[in-house]
């Protein structure tokens, strides 16, 4: 099938993709850092090196694995593309806890991919990865959510596992036509069941409402890391997450401001700019971004256009299928049943 690499729809898939490079690589000086610290080295963070860190990684074995199974990627798959990609896993100092632990239960302990996230700590490393599940989900978000609860089970089985399937909703939702901020709000709790997922749902709740009451951005960051127990690791899904949601509000939707501020946040602030960028890259498209940026992203620029061409791919195929799959069972919905004759067996 023949698609249209420059238009919307691919446009917004590579927003989506390069927005979490651009996130990642420019957060990755200031994470780990308070905002005080960050203003005091760098002053207001605009501009980036790099080509991101373990978060855009992990997405890119993602994309293979989406690839590799026609756009219906599964926890065993993926597990299997872990596996393939070892000497990345082995030799990158870049993967956090969870996930080198699901590598060596993979690897060493031959446990199934279904169970390898049971027992790992809490961390960013499902939902940091997940856009390409909102992408080949674009315009359901409801069905973002339920594929990417099967695919995350490989590194958690915990509220990081529903921050995942929030992101993904938000991303599949930022590629509905008559998206707004307000609808990836929605869509990002609204596919969360109210029990199971009530941490996340609380986290995410609490922290929008912080973001609405402040309705500035500074404030908001001043307000927030004011708030932040003492106990909570700064890779916790129950920041970053709601975090990087509340960035995209306060930006009011603009893919660049959203990446900026993520970057300029503090704390993991790789990964809150990598998926700021990546729902509103989604929303905007790469379009939104400066010229600058793409430019600057050198060679992996043309690395993030070909996944945006094979995944665009995909998606329209789904979509196709999909569309095809509903037809028939309309046209068996109005079709008039034959009675048996009279005697047949």
């Amino acid at each position: 099938m023949n698609t249209n690499h420059s238009g919307v729809l691919f446009d917004k898939v590579l927003g989506c993709l390069a927005g979490g490079v651009i996130g990642d690589a420019m957060g990755t000086p200031t994470e780990k850092l308070s905002y005080e610290e960050i203003e005091a080295r760098f002053g207001w963070v605009t501009s980036f090196e790099g080509e991101g860190t373990d978060d855009s990684l992990l997405k890119h074995i993602l994309c293979e694995t989406i690839f590799r199974a026609r756009g219906h990627p599964t926890a065993d798959l993926w597990s299997e593309d872990w596996l393939r990609n070892a000497a990345t896993f082995i030799d990158s100092k870049l993967f956090f806890v969870p996930v080198v632990n699901t590598f060596w239960k993979l690897r060493s302990d031959g446990v199934p991919p279904r169970e390898a996230g049971s027992g790992n700590m809490a961390s960013s490393s499902s939902a940091m990865c997940i856009s390409p599940m909102g992408i080949i989900n674009a315009g359901n978000p409801r069905q973002a959510a339920l594929e990417t609860f099967e695919v995350t089970s490989l590194i958690h089985h915990n509220f990081c596992r529903d921050g995942a399937c929030a992101m993904a909703a938000a991303v599949a939702e930022a590629f509905s036509p008559r998206a707004s901020v307000d609808s990836i709000l929605d869509a990002a709790a609204r596919y969360l069941p109210d029990r199971s997922a009530q941490v996340m749902r609380e986290a995410l709740a609490a922290t929008l409402a912080l973001a609405r009451d402040s309705g500035d951005y500074f404030e908001f960051r001043q307000r927030f890391h004011a708030q932040v127990p003492a106990t909570m690791h700064f890779t916790d899904s129950r920041e970053t997450v709601p975090v990087a949601l509340a960035l995209v509000l306060l930006a009011q939707g603009d893919a660049e401001q959203a990446v900026i501020y993520g970057a300029n946040f503090g704390r993991d602030a790789d990964t809150i700019a990598s998926m700021a960028g990546a729902v509103a890259g989604a929303l905007r498209g790469a379009s939104a971004f400066p010229a600058p940026w793409m430019e600057r992203l050198g060679a992996q620029a043309g690395k993030q256009r070909e996944l945006a061409a094979r995944i665009t791919e995909v998606t329209v195929a789904r979509a196709q299928a999909s569309l095809e799959g509903a037809r028939a069972v309309i046209a068996l919905a109005v079709a008039t049943a034959t009675p048996r004759a009279a005697g047949a067996a």
